[in-house]
């Protein structure tokens, strides 16, 4: 909760003034049974009326101003809550865009959903309800305890007894729930990721027919809540009986107490019910702590999944070495700054050094010693089977997984480096240059124009045009009503699929980046379409390179380099005609796709 307690700092004027204003609430609160008992003792005793009428208005008066002052500090209280909660999911938003793709697929995306809402909400009710009541009920449950203790001693002793009673079981109770409550939000996570996944692929379900049993396994899982819910709900629940036992036990033996001391004389009427009154103040304000306490360990419970989140990111060290990624230590031991590195015409424009890549849990590595180089202009195709790690490959290039071997170098410079130094300055310096298309089409809702500027944020109307046409995608947008203004579902839902890809498309040509990445990105595009998209993409050479993923033959044998990848590993790399007579994989692939050509040879 330390953690999370820094997005406050912005409302500590409001921290303040919220407790501030419920003790002042509270002082009036504790006023009104000595006003009670004066007009028992005086008023009615001695039939006095006008006496009765002024303290009559002073307990109205009491009233005003305390509930002024409740307001206030509700008011104060929301203010810094619902701040603290906005400022808190804005901080946790921006870290899990700085995230790793390795750090998200560890974590979750249904998980990282749940706590950035559910569990902030909760935090942001346990801060509102610690500011408001958290001083508030302590102060008079200890106060209506002196009070008592003012009037009367014999009768505060029971007092003594029965609050450390009370904290007994409140705090017991909440320190039994604390965990309970942090697996009711795991199993909440579960049944969300349950009910992400049948959403999404609520038409595979359908297809093969598979509703009642993703129905019975989300009831198996729903149900489990259910019952881990109750029992927790159960252990709290038992918090207010508890305690109105206990209370009310003590009510018994003060009234009979405070019956046998007037009696003797020793209290009045009007004294007697002022410590009762006090007694009804500490059960009242007792329930509402056991409440509060509730909420705060719903909260404290999500607070720590949330910092969870926060203490998941990347090594700010360079791999393997414990040194700062912007610093270099020389031969004596002292730390130099890091100086670049000069290339000339032989230094290649991008290396894969003997590079390797596990993903995080898995067992086997999903790619395994490649090694190749790419000068600056270059079109590199990239082809295998399905699962052979092409898409793996190319996402190392822009860092969105880390090398767990070897290294990438960019025009001499790890990427590492390159983003330890984005890390350091808050620049983007490494994807900025990189324009990437992924292997799914993915649109966002707005505007086509919103859309193609995410390439680029100040791009003109005539750049946009262009990127258009060079993606196969200006027919779309002319058949449009408003064409760059007409408007985009969700996803790109009102688009099909070749659509969606060639707005991708454009989208990633719309910055002229240095390194153009299509992931697979024209496999819902129909064969005339591709061969006028390669033809577009060829009058670019030289002005960008380009790694075209694909498991067409037609659609990358032009490339400068192929790379051939099988189960991980680099098969063979060189050009079309090349592969077609030393790699056996490029050929099993390159035939099974043209055996006209296969029997002719």
């Amino acid at each position: 909760m330390k953690r999370l307690l820094v997005y406050l700092k912005d409302y500590k004027k409001e921290s303040i003034l919220a407790p501030l204003f419920k003790l002042l609430e509270a002082f009036f609160e504790l006023l009104v049974p000595l006003v009670m008992a004066g007009i028992i003792d005086r008023g009615i005793a001695e039939n006095d009326e006008s006496y009765i009428v002024r303290m009559g208005l002073c307990l109205v008066a009491l009233a005003a101003v305390g509930l002024t002052a409740s307001i206030t500090a509700q008011f104060f209280a929301a203010k810094a809550a619902v701040g603290f909660s906005a400022k808190l999911r804005q901080a946790l938003f921006d870290h899990i865009q700085d995230l790793e793709f390795t750090h998200i697929d560890q974590v979750g995306t249904s998980t990282m959903i749940t706590r950035m809402t559910s569990d902030i909400n909760q935090v942001q009710n346990g801060v509102n309800m610690t500011l408001r009541l958290f001083l508030r009920s302590p102060i008079i449950v200890f106060g209506a305890m002196i009070m008592a203790f003012t009037i009367d001693v014999k009768s505060a002793l029971v007092f003594v007894a029965a609050i450390p009673l009370l904290g007994i079981v409140v705090m017991g109770i909440t320190f039994f729930t604390i965990p309970l409550y942090q697996k009711v939000q795991a199993g909440l996570d579960k049944v969300l990721s349950t009910t992400r996944e049948n959403l999404t692929g609520v038409r595979v379900i359908r297809a093969f027919h598979r509703e009642a049993q993703e129905e019975a396994q989300f009831h198996e899982e729903n149900t489990a809540l259910l019952v881990l819910q109750k029992f927790v709900g159960r252990i709290s629940a038992c918090m207010n009986p508890v305690t109105y036992i206990i209370v009310n036990g003590a009510v018994i033996v003060l009234i009979y107490v405070g019956a046998i001391q007037v009696n003797t004389g020793v209290l009045t009427c009007g004294e007697v019910v002022a410590i009762l009154n006090y007694m009804s103040q500490i059960l009242v304000e007792l329930v509402k702590l056991a409440n509060l306490i509730i909420t705060i360990t719903k909260a404290l419970a999500c607070a720590e999944r949330v910092a969870q989140v926060f203490e998941t990111g990347p090594d700010e060290n360079v791999p393997g070495t414990g040194v700062p990624a912007e610093t270099g230590v020389s031969e004596n031991g002292t730390q130099d700054k890091q100086k670049p590195v000069q290339r000339n015409k032989e230094t290649p424009y991008l290396v894969f050094d003997h590079v390797s890549l596990t993903y995080a849990e898995a067992g086997e590595a999903a790619l395994k010693d490649i090694d190749f180089s790419v000068q600056k202009g270059q079109t590199i195709g990239i082809i295998g089977g399905t699962g052979s790690g092409k898409t793996s490959l190319v996402n190392l290039i822009p860092g969105f997984y880390p090398a767990t071997d070897g290294e990438i170098r960019l025009e001499g410079r790890n990427i590492d480096d390159l983003h330890a130094e984005e890390a350091k300055c808050g620049k983007d310096i490494l994807r900025a240059r990189i324009g990437i298309v992924p292997q799914k089409a993915v649109l966002f809702q707005g505007s086509i124009r919103s859309n193609l500027l995410w390439g680029k944020p100040d791009a003109t109307d005539a750049e946009i045009w262009e990127a258009l046409e060079l993606a196969q995608a200006k027919e779309i947008v002319e058949g449009k009503d408003g064409r760059l203004d007409a408007e985009i579902a969700q996803g790109g839902k009102n688009l099909s699929g070749g659509q969606r890809q060639r707005l991708t498309i454009a989208r990633a040509l719309v910055r002229k980046p240095e390194i153009l990445i299509l992931d697979d990105s024209a496999s819902a595009l129909d064969y005339a379409t591709d061969a006028h998209l390669r033809k577009a993409l060829q009058s670019l050479q030289g002005k960008m390179t380009t790694f075209i993923v694909s498991q067409r033959a037609s659609s990358i044998r032009h490339a400068d380099q192929i790379i051939v990848l099988d189960d991980g590993e680099m098969a063979g790399i060189g050009t079309h005609e090349q592969l077609l007579r030393e790699c056996e994989v490029y050929q099993e692939i390159y035939y099974s796709q043209y055996s006209e050509e296969r029997r002719r040879t």
